[in-house]
């Protein structure tokens, strides 16, 4: 009797519970905003979806900015390319959250070796790196925390999707903007996913600081940096969607 009174007792109890979780009608909740997908092209480049910002209209660098002024990385036919002897450049908005399409190449004929065979990076407010390296078919060894799809010297990517010099690779980043306390450290560090030609290579990793030392920097907002690290890469169908 005891059994079946507390059986019943947990019954009720669980019972209870449930009934006060609101049970809503999917036909009266809000519906989702309606984005048109970008065009896909013939090589695999993905245009810019309805609700995002175009980064690279195809013809000129105008969303970019360098610390001289205007980039003067080379533009044609709808590709913009690293110029040696030029600056990095960075968008001239800054961002918080977003996910970030951006697409690259290297030269089919292509020269040098370790960090020094195609290296650029993405960088994401300015400060965390998303390495742009020729490391297809693992191929060109270097440090595995310093290859393409590892975010710089902190996480190495968790496999290798590349595709050979010549051909189109694509990144499509989530990244959410660190939070920070009243002392400048964080309360919550910034996090990156990052898909590599649609393949999983960084799984919500937590970034420790950024690329180039390991200080935390109190910024909530930052742009979007592409690096000149005197390598000739190639840069098409940049957009980001501020979540």
């Amino acid at each position: 009797m005891k059994i079946t009174l507390s059986l019943f007792a947990t019954m009720f109890i669980c019972s209870s519970t449930f009934a006060q979780i609101p049970i809503l009608n999917g036909y009266d909740s809000p519906l989702p905003t309606v984005v048109t997908p970008g065009l896909v092209s013939s090589d695999g480049g993905v245009s810019a979806p309805s609700d995002a910002i175009s980064l690279f209209n195809g013809k000129d660098l105008s969303e970019w900015t360098s610390k001289k002024g205007s980039p003067d990385w080379t533009v044609q036919n709808g590709v913009f390319t690293v110029k040696e002897g030029t600056e990095d450049i960075f968008t001239k908005k800054e961002f918080s959250d977003f996910q970030l399409h951006i697409e690259w190449m290297h030269p089919a004929d292509i020269t040098g070796e370790g960090q020094g065979r195609g290296n650029s990076g993405v960088y994401m407010q300015g400060l965390y790196e998303i390495q742009v390296l020729e490391t297809y078919n693992n191929n060109n060894r270097t440090y595995v925390n310093g290859q393409a799809g590892a975010i710089y010297k902190q996480h190495s990517p968790l496999v290798n999707p590349l595709r050979k010099p010549g051909e189109w690779n694509s990144y499509d980043v989530i990244f959410t903007a660190p939070t920070f306390n009243a002392n400048g450290t964080y309360r919550t560090n910034p996090r990156l996913t990052v898909m590599v030609n649609g393949i999983l290579v960084q799984n919500n990793a937590i970034i420790y600081g950024g690329t180039n030392d390991d200080k935390i920097f109190e910024k909530l907002t930052g742009p979007i940096l592409l690096q000149n690290h005197g390598c000739i890469v190639n840069y098409r169908n940049v957009w980001i969607r501020e979540l």
